[in-house]
């Protein structure tokens, strides 16, 4: 059981369009790998989900390594983010650098277990979400693309960028 108590942000200008409609149906497709149990309840409150998904403390550096592969967050395909060793980074998002400081851990973790619960036109992926989604492939069907522990680790990293 999700308890929704958030009002959508405005939206901004954007990069949607097309482009933006292709490369979710492409994520669709894509995030077959890394797939995990059914996701645990939660509550979203003052646009943020402020209680962990899990007992144990995020890890920073698991958090970076999630963000940077490709089969896994494939979080690059649109930010960029403070990794010089990734070379190929997307553009059509919000750049990572500083997100520790422009956002709160509870804003944060919303924005990975699902987006539009901010922005309802959000083209990135519900990481924590397995209902009421279309295109899953039977084997990914009721399994969130990231666990419990893996967001904890996503949220420990965007946290530390200031």
């Amino acid at each position: 059981v999700v308890e929704i108590a958030v009002k959508p942000l405005p939206q901004k200008g954007g990069r949607h369009g097309v482009c933006a409609s292709l490369f979710s149906a492409t994520i669709l497709v894509t995030f077959v790998a890394g797939i995990h149990a059914e996701p645990l309840a939660y509550k979203i409150a003052d646009n943020g989900i402020a209680e962990s998904l899990t007992a144990q403390a995020g890890d920073a550096d698991r958090g970076r390594s999630i963000v940077g592969n490709r089969q896994i967050g494939m979080c690059l395909l649109c930010h960029q983010a403070p990794m010089a060793e990734d070379r190929f980074q997307g553009d059509i998002s919000t750049n990572l650098a500083g997100a520790g400081a422009r956002w709160t851990v509870p804003q944060l973790r919303l924005r990975i277990v699902n987006s539009r619960m901010i922005n309802p036109a959000s083209i990135m992926p519900a990481y924590y979400r397995i209902d009421g989604l279309a295109r899953v492939a039977a084997s990914s069907r009721d399994k969130p693309i990231l666990d419990a522990q893996q967001i904890e680790d996503v949220v420990a990293w965007l946290a530390s960028l200031k």
